[in-house]
């Protein structure tokens, strides 16, 4: 069945189509201008949202922790056992993991010394990732150590390390990146029975789930220990994967935007493409004005001209950005039908429906123009 046969009911669809195949190089390049906008916007968003995808696998758990310690309103140097047991109270689903800091140099048998922090915890497998060795669920003896300051003091696994009169095992290495001890040092962690002279913890790390997770606990704690007036303790969600995620967002914005740019190309196209028709076949408009068709009818013609001009652009456009989407998506995931979920299959819908509307719009004035010419003028051309 052709497209002439399913228009039939529709007069002025028919004739639209019909026209369209009149000049069909012309219909066709103005039809490959509508397809290169569709493909740019949706292979550039799908592109966009594979990168989001893939960034978010690597970035793994950045941005899910919420750091809690003592408010400036707060009546104790540090964070007590009770806030803690009630934290706990508060975050059922999720690690809490309490600290204490302080600061050390250590020096190693040549000589060398090092500045650094040293942390008390028990929960370290939840803060740190080692490069040697196996950071333990509760650590209660030995000592991990960051990498970079064990090359810089000769230490070995096993090597005794030394802090407040007490000797503590190397038992890892923990990733230079994780370290945030002073500027020239790293940190040493020890279970948090080396710090028992201080009473309070410091710090407070709650691991949650995902970002998302950690801003909603975040805004629990903030409720249920703070006020407008006093903050009782100080409560910060990370942002990283969140700063990231903004930044693929304006990045796809910025990408959608460039992509539009080529409809507005195609748009111009059509436009001349639907006024040189109209001006071509001024005569034959004329003849249907003069034997009673309604400015209406004239102006749903040319209209429909090039929303089928757009539709057929469009649909090619989306069959072809489909594929360069699951493209995309098997480069940077290793999950092709991944371009079929909503969140990267919309932008085929968004896609489409802007090749339509691009296409109506760049019809009205050829439309206008038409449906008003006199029918006298336009029979003597």
């Amino acid at each position: 069945m052709s497209v002439a046969d399913l228009l039939w009911r529709f007069p002025s669809a028919l004739m639209a189509w019909r026209n369209l195949g009149r000049n069909k190089l012309r219909t066709a390049l103005a039809a490959l201008g509508i397809i290169i906008g569709v493909v740019a916007i949706c292979s550039l968003g799908m592109a966009t949202v594979a990168l989001q995808q893939q960034a978010s696998s690597q970035l793994g758990d950045i941005g899910n922790d919420v750091t809690v310690s003592s408010g400036q309103d707060s009546d104790t140097d540090g964070v007590t056992q009770d806030q803690i047991d009630e934290i706990q109270n508060l975050v059922t689903d999720d690690q809490v993991v309490p600290q204490k800091t302080n600061s050390t140099t250590l020096e190693a048998r040549n000589g060398e010394e090092a500045r650094m922090s040293v942390t008390g915890v028990t929960e370290a497998s939840a803060l740190y990732n080692l490069t040697t060795g196996e950071a333990p669920d509760r650590l209660q003896s030995g000592a991990l150590i960051s990498n970079d300051t064990a090359n810089t003091l000769g230490l070995e696994m096993g090597d005794p390390v030394e802090y407040d009169g007490q000797f503590y095992r190397v038992q890892g290495f923990i990733e230079s990146e994780q370290s945030f001890g002073p500027r020239g040092g790293g940190e040493l962690v020890i279970p948090v029975s080396g710090l028992s002279n201080q009473e309070y913890y410091d710090t407070v790390t709650i691991v949650a789930s995902d970002g998302d997770a950690a801003t909603e606990i975040g805004e629990r704690l903030d409720n249920q220990f703070n006020t407008e007036e006093t903050e009782e303790l100080s409560i910060q969600a990370s942002s990283g994967a969140q700063n990231v995620g903004g930044f693929l967002d304006t990045l796809s914005t910025a990408l959608l935007g460039i992509g539009g740019i080529s409809l507005v190309v195609a748009g111009v196209a059509i436009l001349n493409v639907m006024l040189m028709s109209t001006v071509e076949r001024r005569g034959e408009i004329g003849v249907l004005r003069a034997v009673g068709i309604r400015r209406i009818e004239v102006l749903r013609m040319i209209l429909t001209e090039a929303a089928l001009m757009g539709a057929l652009g469009g649909l090619v456009g989306v069959i072809l950005s489909l594929g360069t989407g699951m493209l995309a998506f098997q480069m940077l995931t290793g999950n092709a039908m991944g371009a079929l979920d909503w969140s990267s299959s919309k932008y085929l819908v968004y896609g489409f429906g802007f090749a339509v509307l691009a296409s109506v719009l760049s019809g009205v004035y050829p439309a206008w123009k038409a449906a008003n010419d006199r029918p006298v003028e336009a029979l003597r051309g």
